[in-house]
């Protein structure tokens, strides 16, 4: 039997969070530096599954399939294809630098309480959380793939609710009751949302006979199982319902700027630029694959939700004054981004939202990280206790910016390649909502550049005038991001290149080509 990389992948930060939460309480630092140990050896056992997937060969590579629960008919079956493989990446690369930039977020309060925050624990959930998203993207068991789905909202809820942000204008007992808040409304969101699943995906046992995706998948486009057009559409509409809370698509959307604001900024990374790409992704892997007529039924609704989502989330970035807020909403616009490029079914869509994962992971790590510094260190998360920051912290603000920019995809930026992807993918099938969705990209250049002007520029504020610049572990968390951030918007070609076969299977999935071009030939 070959090693069993996937699952390796999967349950190496899963023991790194059982050794972590094992170390003594007393022994902190020994515990940070065994959960980055662990997240760096899932880093490279990521890069080994990257190094071993052939992009030209079979749709699932490195497949893994055991009996179960022979009665129900789950297995434990893993596989990935590109866009699983750039995602599984990305989750990898992320976990590190979160676990660096929230060095000391769980460390004990020093404000006079005598309350203990458990370092162990903090680091020990990251870690779990990774392992499911991991196990998410490898699953091809759709049974196996709603546990991990659901299972990843525990150690989320305790991220948000015990572990929330401590610069708060109004002490610590308000803002542990909007912590509270926060953690329950996005458990209940999430928990709504995987329940209406779970209902499809016991109809989907009971249509198809098992619960694995090749075999239904290769199934349906065998014509052996005929699914009744009205069934289909509600097994659909079950499994879109929990991937949109999930991503989140509006009017799902209302727990992100709770669980994002109240959420320490590593912890907010954790959830807009990890967890909830597990939604995006379940739409291209599940819906499209599962459901293709139901898929393109459904595609005009979809549409125009994605670009409510975008110019919604965008309008209520540009009139936030709170930072983590605003680029809560700025990724509710992203994510309209990204649905919006799924469902225009056409190739370059597609691969752009593909990218657009992958980008935006990027970029929102590496502007709310740094808004995280600068939050910890003036102790106010709103845009008005800021002012002249570049003045005292240059390098600071410099990142800042850098980040700043590659969310409002300014070209040149890796974000820039996707959005463009998407939109050109969306013209060609669908122009009126693709030029609605153009204003979103006016609307964050200027949300980004208020943002930037109110807390960089202007006159030295007092209260930062004494303000350090990054420090060496910030950089270090902060400089990769910015490098890559810069070499994908120059050259995208080696993501590119892994996720487009993928894609071309899944338009091969709903039965789409891209339409032509309506040029007049040349004389």
């Amino acid at each position: 039997m070959s090693f069993p990389l996937l699952t390796a992948t999967a349950v190496l930060p899963a023991i790194g969070a059982i050794a972590t939460a094992a170390v003594p309480a007393a022994r902190r630092d020994a515990a940070k530096a065994l959960a980055l140990l662990f997240s760096l050896g899932t880093l490279a056992l990521a890069i080994a599954v990257l190094v071993r997937f052939d992009p030209d060969g079979d749709r699932y590579q490195l497949t893994e399939s055991h009996a179960w629960i022979k009665d129900f008919g789950v297995r434990y079956e893993l596989g990935v294809d590109g866009i699983a493989v750039a995602l599984i990446a990305l989750t990898a690369l992320l976990i590190p630098f979160i676990l660096l930039a929230g060095w000391h977020d769980a460390d004990p309060l020093e404000t006079g309480s005598k309350r203990w925050r458990p370092t162990q624990g903090f680091f020990a959930l990251i870690l779990a959380v990774e392992a499911m998203v991991i196990l998410s993207f490898e699953a091809t068991d759709v049974f196996l793939f709603y546990i991990f789905f659901e299972a990843m909202l525990i150690p989320m809820y305790f991220l948000i609710g015990g572990f929330g942000d401590r610069a708060h204008a109004h002490g610590e007992q308000v803002a542990s009751t909007q912590r509270s808040y926060a953690a329950v409304k996005f458990l209940l969101y999430n928990l709504v949302g995987g329940l209406i699943m779970l209902a499809a995906v016991i109809g989907l046992y009971v249509v198809a006979g098992n619960f694995s995706l090749q075999e239904i998948a290769q199934a349906r486009a065998a014509g052996s199982l005929d699914m009744a057009t009205n069934t289909e559409r509600w097994l659909f509409l079950g499994f879109f319902f929990a991937f949109a809370v999930k991503a989140p698509l509006w009017p799902l959307h209302t727990w992100l700027p709770n669980a994002m604001g109240e959420a320490t900024a590593p912890v907010a990374v954790l959830i807009t630029a990890v967890v909830d790409k597990v939604g995006t992704f379940a739409m291209l892997r599940f819906c499209l694959q599962l459901f293709p007529e139901a898929s393109k039924w459904a595609t005009p609704v979809i549409l125009v939700l994605a670009v409510i989502s975008i110019i919604y989330g965008a309008l209520l970035a540009v009139g936030q004054r709170d930072i983590k807020r605003l680029v809560a909403y700025a990724s509710i616009s992203h994510f309209g981004f990204i649905i919006m490029g799924i469902f225009a079914m056409t190739s370059q869509g597609q691969s752009g939202a593909t990218l657009y994962m992958v980008n935006h992971g990027l970029s929102t790590a590496a502007l709310m990280l740094v808004a995280g510094f600068l939050i910890s260190r003036r102790g106010s998360r709103l845009i008005a206790d800021y002012g002249g920051v570049q003045k005292v912290a240059p390098v600071l603000a410099g990142t800042f910016l850098i980040g700043g920019l590659a969310t409002l995809s300014l070209p040149g930026l890796a974000p820039f390649v996707s959005e463009f992807l998407v939109l050109v993918g969306t013209f060609t099938r669908y122009p009126a909502i693709g030029i609605v969705a153009t204003f979103g990209i006016v609307l964050a250049a200027l949300y980004t550049l208020v943002l930037y002007q109110r807390t960089m520029t202007g006159p030295v504020k007092p209260e930062v005038s004494a303000m350090p610049d990054l420090r060496m572990r910030e950089l270090l968390v902060v400089g990769p991001l910015v490098v890559l951030l810069i070499a994908l918007g120059v050259y995208p070609k080696p993501v590119a290149d892994i996720v487009n076969p993928a894609v071309k299977q899944t338009m091969s999935d709903v039965h789409k080509s891209d339409p032509k071009p309506e040029v007049e030939a040349a004389k």
